[in-house]
């Protein structure tokens, strides 16, 4: 028995330090290291500590396959790595031949969140023949967009030390579910005397574990936020000379919030108003207070005016200089990757294509038209909305599809070509976390399972076969991570140590005390150095409200992340049914039973499942978890059948939350 060192790549804030047990070449046991990684703390969430299921599920892409029934059916007779690249290779230069490399779209998310296996190699192989390039806005869009543009993407307050927070506000988020670390940190900050609030549709953490839950509509963000604003500043609790040194545009966003009176704003958000002013009143009297920020409140037509009025409440209550005080996004920004010297000046296509628009993208006539699309790192099928129009466009006779993952997706079953993926196990990578402030080296545990191949390597293959000689083609996957590990700045041009990386260790961040203080130790990374309250993306209707309302279709649809799924990483074995989770009370009206199969519908699809009743969910709502697979359902249709392809103005985020739908109970259970 061995016990190799290595990191997390998923696609989870924490980057965890991870300890792999390997009796004679296979995976017996995954657990959290218990070194001084300052988040892991010894422990691993549920779904790593089972991902040895998914290295040897019976569902595992072993070789490479090539389609041998109709498109969607799965089913493929195995073929050779070199045929398989040759076909691939002829096809793409067919392609490229009659309509030019934009004809080919290739399509990447959050597989994995390593720089190895997603930023390099396989950016410059799409780049190298002239490749559509694909906007990632599934998930992050508005967010990042607003972070950026009002406080250029500063560091925020790490997990650690929301110990020392007197209040805490976690909006839009689930921890419980994809960031499980954050959860000990809430627990101890309450009995240091903290007062947990969370605000989402959906009750995530057990009443126990917080003091108010705020149960507001999906998209009325926005309303809420500026509503505590305007409370704020009733109270007298806005820190003018704070505002006056460090901020611009505080005239118009108080403006906007007088607009927004607790009694507005409640009947929007479906809240009562003394709710707005206990949060405002507790906000106010607390020092250190920190807002956690999700990803929840972006996924909507007002998402990204939602997230700006949102982390707007720390500054203008003054609420950082202090350990525990201010925000927590994502901490992607603290580290850059320099990627200049490794692309050589090499330039993308100017043509960008929005990926929460494939079913359009597939469908719709382009010019030139999408003849070729390669998918890795990604399941759209179970992520992408509008399934059913995905679903049309795989389906294209002249469509000519790649996937290169580690099991048989509902994606890749609509593939010509499949090919084996490696997991993070067998593979070499560095992940940058975007919770921690860690920089981790990715190892092998084991060799490939397998004709397995990482994606590095895939794309050299495919360079070299289009008759490339490019020295980034030539690159053996611990080349990149030495090429990372060079070019990575972790702040004041401080680079992760290769051998540290190379060795599944990893690096902290060179922040005093190991973690920022903003406006202590970490500063807005703006152009002026001050956070912008009115950022100039927000258009001419800054903080704007757009209601989102059906009268055939009157409950709003969420799709929260599960705690048993990464997105829809492991659902081919741990995530056996979906539910459609329902308020009693809207239960009752509809004449639905605990239990009973319900048919939720709108007209983009229908998804036939069990139902929950729960109070837990707000009346007015429906959840059901994201990235669910094909299979959990009993019509083969997921949440993503519902949610409409209509993107965020902002940002051109998915807008997943728009979707509203209906509920009936089929037969008589």
């Amino acid at each position: 028995m061995t016990v190799v060192s290595t990191v997390c790549p998923m696609d989870c804030p924490d980057t965890c330090a991870l300890e792999v047990e390997v009796d004679d070449g296979r995976v017996k046991a995954i657990h959290g290291s218990r070194g001084d990684h300052p988040t892991t703390q010894g422990f691993i969430c549920g779904k790593v500590s089972a991902f040895a299921k998914r290295v040897y599920h019976e569902s595992r892409i072993l070789h490479p396959l090539r389609r041998s029934g109709a498109k969607g059916s799965g089913r493929f007779e195995r073929i050779t790595w070199d045929d398989a690249i040759a076909e691939i290779t002829t096809r793409f230069k067919a392609i490229i031949a009659a309509h030019g490399g934009e004809a080919i779209l290739p399509y990447a998310y959050g597989g994995s969140n390593g720089f190895v296996s997603d930023k390099l190699v396989d950016d410059y192989f799409f780049a190298r023949i002239g490749a559509s390039r694909i906007e990632r806005t599934l998930c992050a869009a508005p967010t990042g967009a607003i972070a950026t543009a009002m406080y250029g993407k500063m560091p925020g307050v790490a997990p650690e030390d929301y110990v020392h927070a007197k209040m805490i506000v976690v909006w839009g988020a689930n921890p419980r579910a994809s960031q499980i670390h954050l959860v000990p940190y809430l627990q101890e900050a309450r009995k240091r005397g903290a007062f947990v609030v969370t605000v989402d549709p959906r009750q995530a953490l057990a009443p126990r574990e917080v003091d108010l839950h705020v149960p507001l509509l999906p998209g009325s963000d926005v309303a809420l936020a500026l509503s505590i604003i305007g409370e704020l500043v009733n109270l007298g609790a806005v820190d003018a000379a704070f505002l006056e040194k460090h901020t611009s545009g505080a005239d118009a966003l108080f403006a906007e919030a007088t607009k927004w009176p607790a009694e507005r704003a409640a009947s929007v958000a479906g809240v009562d108003p003394s709710t707005i002013r206990e949060i405002a009143r507790r906000w106010a009297e607390a020092t250190p207070a920190v807002m956690r920020c999700g990803w929840g409140l972006e996924r909507n037509t007002n998402g990204a005016h939602a997230v700006a009025a949102v982390l707007a409440i720390p500054a203008i209550s003054g609420k950082f200089g202090v350990r525990g005080g201010g925000y927590t996004l994502s901490n992607s920004g603290a580290a850059k990757l320099d990627l200049e010297p490794f692309f050589d000046g090499l330039r993308s296509s100017s043509r960008t294509l929005n990926m929460s628009k494939l079913g359009e993208l597939l469908n719709e006539p382009l010019s030139p038209p999408v003849k070729a699309l390669f998918v890795y790192n990604c399941n759209p099928m179970a992520t992408a909305p509008d399934q059913n129009a995905i679903a049309r466009g795989l389906g294209r006779d002249d469509l000519f599809t790649v996937v290169h993952d580690q099991v048989m997706t509902d994606t890749a079953r609509w593939a010509d070509i499949v090919l084996p993926a490696t997991t993070f196990l067998e593979a070499w990578d560095v992940r940058r976390g975007y919770g921690t402030f860690v920089v981790g080296g990715v190892r092998p545990a084991i060799a490939p399972v397998g004709e397995s191949m990482p994606n590095d390597q895939l794309f050299a293959a495919l360079g070299r076969a289009m008759g490339y000689d490019d020295r980034q083609f030539r690159m053996s996957s611990e080349d990149c991570v030495r090429y990372v590990a060079e070019h990575l700045d972790m702040g004041s041009g401080r680079r992760p140590n290769s051998a540290t990386i190379l060795s599944g260790g990893f690096d902290r961040y060179d922040f005093p005390g190991t973690s920022p203080v903003q406006f202590e130790t970490a500063f807005p990374r703006t152009a002026d150095g001050k956070v912008h309250l009115r950022p100039a993306i927000l258009g001419d209707a800054p903080w704007s409200y757009v209601a989102i309302a059906d009268e055939r279709f009157p409950l709003s649809l969420i799709t929260p992340a599960s705690s048993r799924m990464i997105s829809s990483s492991m659902g081919e074995f741990n995530f056996p049914e979906l539910f459609a989770e329902l308020n009693p009370s809207d239960a009752a009206k509809r004449g639905i039973a605990d239990g009973a199969t319900v048919r939720v519908f709108n007209l983009l699809g229908e998804v036939v499942v069990r139902v929950k009743l729960t109070a837990s969910v707000r009346p007015g709502v429906v959840s059901m978890n994201k990235g669910a697979w094909m299979k959990a359902t009993k019509n083969g249709n997921t949440a993503t059948a519902l949610c409409p392809q209509s993107v965020e103005p902002v940002s051109g985020g998915a807008c997943y939350n728009d979707a509203r739908v209906e509920v009936e109970q089929l037969g008589n259970d």
